[in-house]
C-alpha cells in the first residue's frame, strides 16, 4: 500500500458519512483504556466497552478514554451516538489517509493528527493517525494500534507531575498534542543530523550510494511535510476560534503549540532545501569529474592528431616520396614528433588547460 495516498476503493460509491476503514487494520482486537482523575484520586483500567467507561465518568474530574484499534465499525458507530459526534467526523476518523485537521462542533473539538515513527533499521518514516476528541467533561483518543506514544503523559498523571492533575480536560488535550509535536521535532532532528553528515561524504566519495541516500531523505522529508504542515495551519485556526473547548487561561499553551509547529515546518523546509542543494552539488561534481576526463582525453587526442597526420603521410605507399631513402629519415621523424608533442604540451600549460 502506498504511503502518500491510501487505497480508497472500499469507499468508492458510498454516501458521505459512511463508516468505511480506509487503510490497514493494525490490531486483531480493540482495546479500550479508561483513566479518570482528580487532584486527589486516580482510576486507571481497561474496559470492554465505551459504555462501561462512560459509567465511570466523574463529572467533577477528568475522564480520558483511549481506544487502540479503529477497525470495529460497530464500536465507532456507538461512539458517535454516545458522544453526539456527526457521521462525517466518524468518517474522517476511519480514514487513516485524512490530512491533519481541526473541527469545531457544538459539543466537541476534534483534532486529527499523525504520530510519526521511524523504522529502526532504515530511514523510512511511517505515520499512525491519532484522533483527539475534546468534550465538556471528557477526552477521547483513537489510535490505529497499541503503542507507547502517550506513555509520558500517563506517567505524569500517575505521579501527579506538573499541573496536569490540577488542570482541566482541555489541558490534557493540549498535553497530548504537545507530545505529538515534540515527537515531530525529535524525528526531524534525527533525520536532519543524517542529512548534515552527508555533506562531508559528498566531497570525499562520489558513488551511487550517496545519491540513493539523498533521494531517500528527500522522500522522507516530503512525507514529513505532508503530515506536519496542516498541523500548523489548523493551530492558527484553533487560536482564532472563540467558542472552542480550550479555556481562556490555557490559550497561551496554544501559542506554544503553534510555535512548535512553525519550528517543525521551518526545519523540514530547511533540510529539504539542503538535500536539494546536496543533489545539485553531487550532479555538479559528477559533471566536473566528467569534464576533467573529457579534457584529458581531448588533450591526448590533440597531441596525437598532428603526429598521426605526419605518420599517415609517410605511411603512404608511393614510389617517389622524398626522404624515404635518406639515412636519418627515421630520426628526423621522431624529432618532429617530439617537437610537435612538446610544443602542444607547453602551449596547453600556458593556456592553463593542464
Amino acid at each position: 500500500m502506498a504511503r502518500f495516498l491510501k487505497d480508497r476503493s472500499k469507499a468508492k460509491g458510498t454516501v458521505p458519512g459512511s463508516l468505511v476503514l480506509i487503510g490497514r487494520q493494525k490490531m486483531e482486537n480493540t482495546i479500550i483504556q479508561f483513566i479518570g482523575y482528580t487532584h486527589e484520586n486516580l482510576i486507571e483500567e481497561e474496559v470492554k466497552t465505551t459504555a462501561s467507561a462512560i459509567e465511570k465518568f466523574d463529572e467533577e474530574g477528568i475522564n480520558w478514554i483511549n481506544i487502540y484499534g479503529i477497525h470495529d465499525l460497530e464500536m465507532i458507530d456507538k461512539i458517535g451516538q454516545q458522544f453526539d459526534l456527526p457521521a462525517l467526523l466518524l468518517e474522517d476518523i476511519l480514514n487513516t489517509d485524512q490530512s491533519p485537521k481541526y473541527e469545531n462542533g457544538e459539543t466537541y473539538d476534534a483534532f486529527i493528527l499523525k504520530m510519526l515513527h521511524q523504522e529502526e533499521n532504515s530511514n523510512r518514516v511511517h505515520a499512525e493517525q491519532i484522533s483527539i476528541i475534546l468534550g465538556k467533561n471528557y477526552v477521547l483518543t483513537l489510535q490505529e494500534r497499541r503503542g507507547d506514544f502517550f506513555a509520558p503523559v500517563r506517567d505524569r498523571i500517575r505521579k501527579s507531575k506538573g499541573r496536569i492533575r490540577q488542570s482541566g480536560n482541555d489541558y490534557l488535550a493540549y498535553v497530548l498534542m504537545d507530545t505529538i509535536l515534540d515527537n515531530y521535532l525529535l524525528l526531524i532532528e534525527k533525520i536532519g543530523a543524517k542529512v548534515e553528515d552527508l555533506e562531508d561524504r559528498l566531497f570525499k566519495a562520489m558513488d551511487n550510494k550517496i545519491v540513493e541516500e539523498i533521494y531517500q531523505y528527500k522522500t522522507e522529508l516530503n512525507y514529513l511535510r505532508k503530515a506536519v504542515r496542516p498541523v500548523r495551519d489548523f493551530l492558527v485556526l484553533l487560536n482564532r476560534t472563540e467558542d472552542s473547548y480550550i479555556m481562556e487561561q490555557n490559550k497561551q499553551f496554544l501559542n506554544d503549540l503553534q510555535d512548535l509547529a512553525v519550528q517543525c515546518t521551518d526545519s523540514i523546509e530547511l533540510y529539504n532545501n539542503l538535500v536539494s542543494d546536496q543533489l545539485n552539488i553531487y550532479n555538479s561534481n559528477m559533471s566536473n569529474k566528467m569534464n576533467e576526463v573529457m579534457k584529458t582525453l581531448t588533450i591526448f587526442a590533440s597531441v596525437f592528431i598532428p603526429l598521426t597526420f605526419v605518420a599517415g603521410i609517410y605511411g603512404m605507399n608511393f614510389e617517389y616520396m622524398p626522404e624515404l631513402k635518406f639515412k636519418y629519415s627515421y630520426l628526423i621523424l621522431w624529432i618532429i614528433f617530439l617537437v610537435l608533442g612538446g610544443g602542444l604540451f607547453i602551449y596547453f600549460k600556458r593556456k592553463k588547460w593542464l
